[in-house]
C-alpha cells in the first residue's frame, strides 16, 4: 500500500509505504529528481538493507532514518513501513533544529534504533492515525500531516538520543555545532576538501572540532569529509557510466592523477579496478 500526499501550494510531498513489495530507492538513477528524507521500519525478523551498495543488517523491530542522496533496497520490503518526505514538505532549519531535516537522526551514518513493545504499539498506533489524515481531504490535511510527521520524527529523536548519545559527554550545544558541521559539508564537500574552511564557518579552531568529534565518535572532522567524498564517488561509479576524469572534476580535483591517488588512499583500490571489479559482479 502506497498512500501520497501533495502540497501544491509548498511543493511539498509525504508518502507512507506500508509493506510495499519491491519498494526500493535509486537516487542516482530514476528517482534523481525525487529528494526525500526516510524513516523505515523493519516490521519483521532481521533482513538486509544495502545502502549505496553496501549491506547491513536491519535488525527486528528497528527504525532506519536515510538521507535524501542514499540509494538503497530491502531483502524484504513486504515487511517494511516507510515514511518519506521532501523538504519543501518539512524542513524547520532555524527554529526547530533538533527535529528538522538537520536533525539529530538525520546527521548522517547510519543508526538502527531499537523499538521495545510498548514503542511498537504507539508506532502502529501512528501509522494507523496517519492512514485515516492521509485519506481526508480537506483543508487543514496539510497542517495534520505535519504534525504528525513531527511527532513521529520526536519519538524516532528521543529513542535515538537514548540508544547513541551518552548525556554525560555531551550537550545540546556541542550537537548543534556537530549538526551545523555535517550540514556544511554536505554543502561543500565537493569544494572544500580542508577542515580548516569548515572551522572558519563555525567560528571555531579546527583543534577544537576535532575534541568535539573524539567526544561524539571516533571519526575526526577530516575522516568524515573525506569519507563523504568517496561515497560520493562510489555513487557515481555504482549507478553511473561517467569516467574517472569526469568524477575527479565534479568532486573538485584538480586533476584525475590527484583524484586517483585520493581515492586509493581511502579505499586502498585505484579508481580504474574499482571500476573494473564492479564490472565483473
Amino acid at each position: 500500500m502506497k498512500l501520497m500526499f501533495r502540497d501544491v501550494t509548498v511543493g511539498g510531498e509525504l508518502l507512507l509505504a506500508i509493506h510495499e513489495p519491491n519498494f526500493d530507492r535509486y537516487f542516482f538513477t530514476r528517482d534523481h529528481k525525487d529528494k526525500y528524507l526516510t524513516i523505515a521500519w523493519n516490521t519483521g525478523p532481521a533482513q538486509q538493507v544495502t545502502v549505496d551498495e553496501v549491506g547491513y543488517t536491519f535488525p527486528p523491530n528497528t527504525v532506519l532514518p536515510l538521507l535524501i542522496n542514499q540509494s538503497f533496497r530491502f531483502e524484504r520490503s513486504e515487511d517494511i513501513i516507510v515514511w518519506q518526505f521532501n523538504r519543501d514538505f518539512y524542513c524547520i532549519i532555524d527554529n526547530d533544529k533538533e527535529v528538522s531535516c538537520i536533525g539529530f537522526i538525520f546527521g548522517g551514518g547510519h543508526m538502527f534504533i531499537e523499538l521495545d513493545e510498548r514503542e511498537q504499539h504507539k508506532m502502529h498506533t501512528m501509522v494507523d492515525i496517519f492512514k485515516d489524515e492521509l485519506a481526508d481531504d480537506d483543508d487543514i490535511q496539510a497542517t495534520m500531516l505535519r504534525t504528525l510527521l513531527v511527532r513521529l520524527i520526536i519519538k524516532v529523536t528521543r529513542l535515538a538520543r537514548k540508544q547513541f548519545v551518552d548525556g554525560a559527554k555531551i550537550n545540546n550545544s556541542k550537537l548543534d555545532i556537530i549538526r551545523q558541521f555535517t550540514l556544511l559539508v554536505e554543502e561543500n564537500y565537493k569544494q572544500q576538501h580542508q577542515v580548516q574552511f569548515y572551522a572558519n564557518a563555525l567560528a571555531k579552531s579546527p583543534k577544537t572540532l576535532s575534541n568535539l568529534f573524539a567526544m561524539y565518535n571516533q571519526r575526526s572532522p577530516l575522516q568524515i569529509i573525506q569519507e563523504r567524498i568517496i561515497q560520493e564517488a562510489k555513487r557515481f561509479f555504482y549507478y553511473t557510466d561517467r569516467s574517472a576524469k569526469e568524477i575527479a572534476q565534479e568532486l573538485g580535483f584538480e586533476d584525475a592523477a590527484h583524484f586517483s591517488r585520493f581515492f586509493k588512499n581511502q579505499t586502498e583500490i585505484s579508481p580504474s579496478d574499482f571500476k573494473k571489479a564492479l564490472q565483473k559482479v
